[in-house]
């Protein structure tokens, strides 16, 4: 079971990664001048820019989940436990830890900005989350698939409901998980509902993995459940509406992005999963198992974590075309680099913030 998940999961992370690596270089270095809707190929690195986030989130469900699941299999779910919450919890720390901008702050400068919620905050409220409906469905498997796809599916059609909420009156730490009138990148809502649609699947990986024909019968579910979500969805909702007159499912059809996101992820893991013999102990996955520490290295160069210096403070919207695709390719071969000699896993991440808080409990 081990074995036919891994190197699938770890290059679809891989691909995402590195997807994240040249959409953030991209996004904030590339002039103006040449960001138009009328550019054919800005138009498709907008689009395969944008499954990035739903694949991160969906993928991370789908792990966190499964290891859950077998953890509980075997009678021994209280450590996996223990660490899905930890790793939910240390997500929330490293994600507003790169925003730290000491030279600044020593100056006197504070500002908001430090609240901002991205994506590492929102990953791990959402693991803190499966752990806490694993402790409540975890004998009960079947119910526990049907709660997270209810879950995924509300947080999706809901979304017209706090698309622009403004919580003028609540704490910025809080509201910035709620609204992103303040300059958070992610909220909790709907990103959470991807989450939940990753650990649907593992439910489903969980119990049917082992059975004959099921890779086959997965990739073509994958392939078939994505396209009906990418040109269905939409249609979908409109005739839900007609027959319920409820008028959110309405609104949510006109601004279908999320199940079609969803519809892109699962593409995605059709194609992967597919080509799975292929990536076994391959480059891709080895970077797969890196993401946490890629994300990090890539933060602290591009966007200047700790000290405000960064790519974006020197050239932010400055490189022509040419420049920011080779810069990108570049950036991705440095981050890579830093990620496999210095920070050999995730782990390296992990234990660092360990020996730091074992020192404060000294």
């Amino acid at each position: 079971m081990q074995t036919n998940r891994i190197y699938f999961i770890d290059a679809v992370r891989a691909f995402a990664i590195l997807m994240m690596l040249q959409g953030h270089f991209i996004d904030n270095l590339l002039a103006r001048a040449y960001r138009s809707d009328i550019n054919t190929i800005y138009n498709i690195w907008v689009y395969f820019r944008g499954f990035t986030a739903p694949t991160f989130f969906t993928i991370s469900g789908l792990v966190f989940s499964y290891l859950l699941l077998r953890a509980h299999a075997k009678g021994d779910d209280k450590p996996r436990i223990k660490k899905g919450l930890f790793r939910g919890l240390l997500l929330l720390v490293i994600g507003y830890s790169l925003r730290l901008d000491i030279f600044n702050w020593l100056s006197g400068n504070f500002d908001n900005r430090f609240f901002v919620v991205d994506v590492l905050q929102c990953i791990g409220l959402a693991l803190i989350t499966l752990a806490g409906l694993h402790l409540v469905f975890k004998k009960y498997n079947y119910l526990f698939s049907f709660v997270l796809f209810t879950l995924g599916c509300l947080c999706f059609i809901s979304e017209p409901l706090y698309r622009s909420i403004d919580l003028p009156n609540t704490p910025l730490v809080l509201a910035n998980y709620i609204t992103t009138k303040n300059g958070s990148v992610f909220t909790i809502l709907p990103w959470i509902g991807y989450s939940f649609f990753g650990a649907f699947l593992s439910t489903v990986f969980f119990r049917h993995l082992h059975r004959k024909h099921f890779k086959l019968i997965a990739i073509i579910t994958f392939f078939a459940t994505g396209f009906f979500l990418i040109f269905q969805s939409s249609p979908m909702l409109i005739r839900l509406y007609l027959l319920t007159d409820i008028e959110l499912l309405k609104q949510s059809a006109y601004y279908n992005y999320l199940f079609t996101r969803l519809g892109d992820t699962l593409i995605l893991f059709g194609i992967f999963y597919s080509l799975e013999r292929f990536l076994r102990q391959s480059i891709i996955t080895r970077i797969g198992e890196k993401t946490l520490s890629i994300y990090v290295i890539h933060f602290i160069i591009l966007y200047g974590s700790f000290t405000g210096l960064g790519l974006n403070s020197f050239f932010r919207k400055s490189l022509d075309p040419t420049q920011a695709v080779l810069g990108a390719v570049a950036f991705m071969m440095v981050v890579c680099f830093i990620a496999f000699y210095y920070a050999k896993t995730n782990a390296f991440i992990y234990n660092l913030i360990r020996k730091l808080s074992g020192k404060f409990k000294n």
